[in-house]
């Protein structure tokens, strides 16, 4: 009997990730609705692990401009691995922003930016071991940090997508990692 209940257990374990020690449910919840972990990565800056990610969607799909349209519930999640101040890490979604927008795009933007800018501000630094959660809830971006809401939702789907577009777009902070969050 209790190897049976072990069978029924290990396929639950093999639908986690784990990326440098960090545990990635393969399921949570986002707006009362489900989504799955569609791939989980490493962030690295130069030789410096940064931190471990996860990407949640309603339905699993392995290209990237797929899940940018996506329609419903995302979670971008985010595990500190050191730390970053806020200015440090509101300039690196800034730029993942610009490299992957035309400047019109940018300075549409621009505004929405300065509101996670001044959230991240008010959290201070990311620190080692604090996880940050990027989730748009259909209507709306909401930074949540350790489990609670940050600052006030963020208005539009085309800043979400922006967001994603940072690590998933055709210029990524990171090629490895976007093949990881697209589940390659």
């Amino acid at each position: 009997m209790r190897f049976l209940v072990f069978l029924m257990m290990v396929p639950l374990a093999v639908c986690a990730a784990e990326v440098e020690g960090v545990k990635i449910d393969d399921k949570t919840r986002v707006a009362n609705a489900d989504v799955t972990l569609n791939g989980a990565g490493l962030r690295k800056r130069m030789f410096f692990k940064v931190y471990a990610m996860g990407l949640y969607v309603a339905q699993k799909n392995a290209n990237a401009a797929a899940l940018i349209d996506q329609p419903g519930p995302k979670r971008v999640s985010i595990h500190m691995l050191r730390d970053v101040s806020a200015d440090a890490f509101n300039e690196a979604l800034a730029e993942g922003i610009r490299a992957n927008h035309s400047e019109a795009e940018v300075k549409a933007l621009e505004p929405r930016l300065k509101e996670l800018g001044s959230i991240m501000g008010a959290v201070g630094e990311a620190k080692k071991g604090m996880t940050i959660y990027l989730d748009w809830t259909g209507a709306e971006t909401q930074v949540v940090v350790n489990g609670k809401p940050a600052g006030k939702p963020i208005a539009g789907a085309d800043f979400y997508k922006a967001l994603l577009k940072v690590w998933l777009g055709d210029k990524p902070v990171q090629d490895d990692l976007k093949k990881a969050l697209l589940g390659s």
